[in-house]
């Protein structure tokens, strides 16, 4: 089976795991990435990543002009592309830039105009119900009209794609999985002491952005309420919500608890992991301020939840979004926004070693059985051998 994977994504070289992984599954398997040629990350001025060309066996990594460099939903390709479909002749064809990706619509009619009968597929992470105007309701109309098959990330993301009128196959599935080889348990007994951590203290860890949506708030209000016990809290991010942090742990006491790491590169975030006790992700969705019953954001994923489950370290999670999916039975959900609820959380685990042991394995065993790349390159190729057997 020949498969072509496009998205800018793929220009980190961390991300293309599952990919190389999917090319070795089998040996008449052969994957080829397409990546822009030139990508600004984050819409950064001056900051241009230029890709490479890559080839290990089976699996390639393929850099194509293209005509933006810092909008996904914008992104298409320049004519080599014909010349890449035209030698390589896929049978899928996935393009990870949403419903509405203009790179989606290109391969579509590329496909069509080849003669290269390949299953059209796309990738979203989409999981807010919302309206379209014209004409970005057409090009959406046309995709989803074409799509052979679609890839969600979450569950509400496959919901919502059957509300705009899909009536295709669905797979839910996350984009990227965790590698289990950098992600591992492993003590970091220099970090700890680097920190200021003693082999007494309760770390609570949070990955992310420091933003209201975040549920930083939330998470700091709760360890107000958790007393006599040694606790430290460690926040590893950065964002708007920085010095309001501070000034909280200044104003209940708790700065000698707090410790705060800005722009650790996220191939040590596993180091850090690895000194915590329990990571929280406590997301909370947000609402549109003009229609408080319109959803304006909510967790999609949480990725930093089956990297922490894959360290072996228990998780706890609010109930926003795709969160409790991920975590499954394999850790505690709180109601978000709930300062008490997660303090109960937290103080389970304190007090019950046992219990945090039990979901540290539960949950390592089933991040390695459905979030692993190996697991998700296999669940990735079972879907497209369903579509290519249809007619």
């Amino acid at each position: 089976m020949r498969i072509i994977v496009a998205s800018h994504t793929y220009i980190v070289e961390l991300n293309c795991e599952k990919l190389r992984i999917l090319s070795q599954l089998e040996p008449n398997l052969e994957v080829t990435v397409v990546v822009p040629k030139k990508w600004q990350p984050g819409g950064v001025q001056n900051q241009v990543i230029e890709t490479e060309y890559k080839e290990e066996g089976n699996f390639r990594v393929v850099p194509i002009s293209n005509f933006s460099e810092n909008h996904q939903g914008l992104l298409t390709f320049g004519t080599d592309l014909i010349s890449l479909l035209r030698e390589f002749k896929p049978q899928i064809i996935q393009v990870e830039q949403g419903s509405r990706g203009l790179a989606h619509t290109q391969m579509i009619i590329l496909n069509q105009i080849l003669g290269l009968k390949a299953k059209n597929i796309f990738f979203t992470w989409w999981n807010i119900p919302y309206k379209l105007k014209f004409p970005v309701s057409l090009l959406e109309q046309y995709n989803l009209k074409h799509s052979h098959g679609i890839i969600a990330g979450n569950q509400d993301g496959a919901k919502i794609l059957h509300q705009q009128g899909y009536t295709g196959h669905i797979k839910v599935m996350p984009q990227l999985g965790v590698d289990e080889t950098l992600f591992k348990h492993q003590r970091q007994p220099e970090l700890s002491q680097e920190l200021g951590i003693k082999p007494e203290d309760f770390v609570i860890g949070f990955v992310g952005r420091f933003v209201l949506e975040k549920g930083i708030l939330t998470l700091l209000k709760s360890l107000t309420m958790i007393q006599d016990k040694s606790w430290k809290l460690l926040l590893l991010g950065r964002g708007k919500l920085h010095t309001e942090i501070i000034q909280f742990a200044v104003d209940n006491n708790l700065q000698e608890r707090v410790i705060i790491r800005e722009s650790v590169p996220h191939d040590r975030v596993y180091q850090y992991i690895n000194v915590m006790s329990t990571l929280v992700l406590p997301s909370e969705t947000t609402y549109n301020l003009k229609n408080l019953t319109s959803i304006g954001w909510k967790e999609q994923f949480g990725h930093v939840l089956i990297e922490a489950m894959a360290c072996q370290i228990p998780v706890i999670g609010s109930d926003s979004g795709e969160i409790p999916h991920v975590i499954g039975d394999a850790g505690l959900i709180f109601p978000e926004r709930d300062a008490s609820a997660l303090a109960n959380c937290l103080s389970q685990l304190m007090n019950n070693p046992e219990l945090a042991h039990k979901l540290s394995k539960m949950g390592y065993q089933r991040v390695i059985a459905k979030y692993s790349n190996q697991a998700l390159a296999k669940e990735q190729l079972d879907f497209y051998r369903e579509l290519v057997m249809i007619n």
